[in-house]
């Protein structure tokens, strides 16, 4: 039971390693293409720096779920690596990108539709709820 115990935690350790070297990958990659980017287009309305970098990583989660699901490529640990922790580090919309695509698969076209919607309207609320709140405490 010991050893049982010791290998279930040994392996959450090595998941959470995988996890945070791939995410600060992922995070410094953001921030010198995002970089680049508002280096060339500072004076541009729209923001290209993180348009540029969602569909990078979108572009990147597509190739790499091709090849897992086309040629099974990946261990269990190099998808924790590259899929949670590069891309998640990188950008999280490759993986609503991901997840509303599989959905769109299965034909759940209306799972699809409502977590697209849903993930956009909800989270721009929640943002714009949260700011609002700093906001009105602030001026208090």
């Amino acid at each position: 039971m010991n050893k049982l115990r010791c290998s279930i935690k040994i392996e959450a350790v090595k998941q959470l390693i995988l996890v945070a070297i791939g995410g600060g990958i992922g995070a410094v990659a953001r921030w010198q293409i995002g970089g680049l980017v508002l280096h060339q287009t500072a004076d541009w309305r729209f923001p290209l720096g993180t348009f540029v970098v969602n569909v990078v990583g979108c572009v990147f989660a597509g190739l790499l779920s091709g090849l897992v699901i086309k040629h099974d490529m990946f261990t269990p640990d190099a998808r924790m690596f590259l899929f949670t922790g590069v891309l998640g580090g990188f950008t999280t919309f490759s993986a609503f990108g991901v997840e509303t695509v599989y959905l769109i698969r299965r034909q759940e076209y209306r799972i699809a539709l409502s977590y697209a919607l849903l993930s956009l309207i909800c989270g721009i609320a929640g943002l714009w709820l949260a700011i609002s709140v700093i906001r009105k405490r602030s001026s208090t």
